[in-house]
């Protein structure tokens, strides 16, 4: 099977005329057939016009994963407007307000959970005209006009004769998703119609899928490894997707995934890592024998992959766990371990349309098995940052390759391996946390003299945040009021989960703090303590 290379609503419309009674989607106990979800699509798209939605207009989407996230996105591409999908967990609205006014968001889509959030930066965002809640509003909400209901003005909406002159194109933008940078703002990745399209048909050239594969989507929706391999990938070819919106309690996506006959599962590691230590005695059978009774495979990326985590996951469940690579900036997959093409502790080999190379800092490539920045070039690279240039041109060196930041080798046979990050990041179930940004709030509280954060491996895939403080002296410092300025300033998942306080952090000749010897320290202290006692854990399911 192949992907046509198209623009994103067409590929759906294409599925929804060649298949049109075969389910497309499985969410919230309904199952969706192609002809209901493109007539929903296509009702939305009517209602977004009627709201001003026009070509290359930003609408935001801050969901779990759910119907109306496909509904709304795909709504969008028909008429040529541009989704900006946003993490449900940011709540802070320094962050919100930021992404929202940086590329003039013109109406949010989001769920009643999430809606007091929006609604409290509304009044300082000119641009921003409605917010749209998919379940309900709240009642200290109700009185604000700009808030209206998601499926009632999708059901009241009707053809308008004016979208049958729109043409969205290959080349328009689809999204803009908005990745942390090292420093700074957010910065808005640009992906086109084609860069997405492209990808999802390399990835479909990389392993056989046919019209009896399902797809779980249990990734949050808003990351682009979510979205292209797990919804525009599988709807592009008439293939079912089942959404998982909670990853808690787990027992009923296992069971969801044994009922629906899931093939194929793309997940991040630390969720792998789980199921492998749950896969024990009665556990195991229920696993394997139900929820995995039709998988075929599984694909890890987002983080590395830790090589026991794969062994004893295979092991358990005689389900094949392949690693992947990719970021943000190429929409997203790089390269890709496959069932008849793999080699351990690699991420696989590049895409088919994807060129990878191992440059310098000049520039030069380098040879076979010698270390230097993974550069990527092709259809599924970004053509740069929204709004951004220096960013933009930071990132591509002068043959227009993308840097990716990271440090890695390719082998005599075409395999990639990841030595280090060359970005100073934490990875938390597969999001990005850079450390510069949590030590920059940490560094606001009155009592730290300075401070520094570091991933810390938990053993199962993921990592946690761990911070290294030093008090100014002189100044008594509240733990339970630190903890509380926290809890205040950063969201859930960038909070450290672990704090030590020194005298004074460790250093260089040049003052630079040694994170290394630090990460080093946080390393050996968490496998000291782990036989022994409870560890802070980034996620459990």
């Amino acid at each position: 099977m192949e992907i046509r290379k198209t623009d994103i609503y067409t590929s759906l419309a294409d599925s929804a005329y060649r298949r049109p009674e075969s389910p497309a989607a499985v969410a919230a106990g309904k199952t969706w057939t192609f002809h209901e979800l493109l007539m929903k699509v296509d009702r939305a798209a009517d209602m977004f016009w009627q709201l001003g939605v026009r070509k290359n207009d930003k609408v935001a989407v801050a969901l779990k994963n759910s119907i109306e996230v496909i509904v709304t996105n795909y709504a969008l591409y028909k008429i040529g407007a541009v989704c900006v999908p946003i993490n449900f967990m940011i709540s802070k609205a320094a962050e919100l307000k930021f992404i929202l006014g940086d590329c003039k968001v013109k109406i949010v889509v989001t769920q009643a959970e999430y809606l007091r959030s929006y609604a409290a930066v509304k009044e300082d965002l000119p641009d921003l005209k409605y917010i749209l809640s998919t379940d309900d509003i709240p009642s200290n909400c109700k009185e604000n006009s700009s808030i209206k209901l998601f499926w009632p003005l999708l059901e009241e909406s009707k053809f308008n004769n004016e979208m049958l002159s729109l043409k969205t194109t290959p080349n328009d933008i689809a999204m803009l998703l908005y990745t942390s940078g090292t420093t700074g703002n957010p910065k808005g990745v640009i992906l086109t119609h084609n860069n997405i399209i492209s990808n999802a048909h390399s990835c479909v050239l990389s392993f056989k899928i046919t019209e009896e594969d399902a797809f779980l989507c249990i990734l949050p929706m808003f990351h682009t490894f979510a979205w292209t391999t797990s919804i525009v990938l599988p709807l592009a070819l008439g293939i079912k997707v089942v959404l998982v919106a909670n990853i808690t309690p787990a027992s009923s996506w296992l069971h969801l995934m044994g009922r629906e006959k899931v093939t194929i599962m793309v997940a991040v590691p630390q969720l792998f890592g789980v199921l492998a230590k749950e896969a024990k005695g009665f556990k195991r059978l229920y696993l394997q024998y139900w929820a995995f009774r039709k998988v075929r495979f599984c694909v890890s990326g987002a983080a590395p992959l830790n090589r026991e985590v794969q062994r004893h996951f295979e092991e358990q469940l005689d389900v094949p766990l392949l690693e992947g690579y990719g970021l943000t900036e190429t929409s997203p997959v790089l390269s890709v371990n496959t069932e008849h093409n793999k080699k351990a502790g690699s991420v696989g080999i590049n895409l088919p349309y994807v060129k990878i190379k191992i440059l310098d800092d000049e520039g030069n490539e380098m040879p076979r098995n010698a270390e230097g920045e993974i550069c990527a070039k092709g259809e599924n690279v970004t053509q740069g940052y929204f709004n951004n240039p220096a960013a933009t041109s930071e990132v591509f060196d002068k043959n227009g390759w993308l840097r990716t930041g990271d440090i890695g080798i390719i082998d005599d046979e075409g395999f990639i391996f990841i030595r280090d990050r060359k970005k100073d990041m934490i990875i938390i179930k597969g999001l990005k946390v850079f450390s510069a940004q949590v030590e920059a709030v940490i560094n606001e509280y009155p009592a730290i003299e300075e401070c520094a954060v570091v991933g810390v491996p938990d053993g199962r895939g993921d990592e946690f945040i761990k911070l290294y403080a030093a008090k100014k002296k002189g100044v008594d410092l509240d733990e339970a009021d630190f903890r509380k300025f926290l809890k205040t300033k950063l969201d859930n998942y960038k909070r450290p989960r672990d704090v030590e306080f020194l005298e004074e952090l460790p250093k260089n000749s040049l003052r630079k703090i040694l994170k290394k010897d630090l990460r080093k320290d946080a390393v050996e202290k968490y496998k000291a303590r782990s036989a022994s006692a409870a560890v802070p854990a980034s996620a459990e399911l």
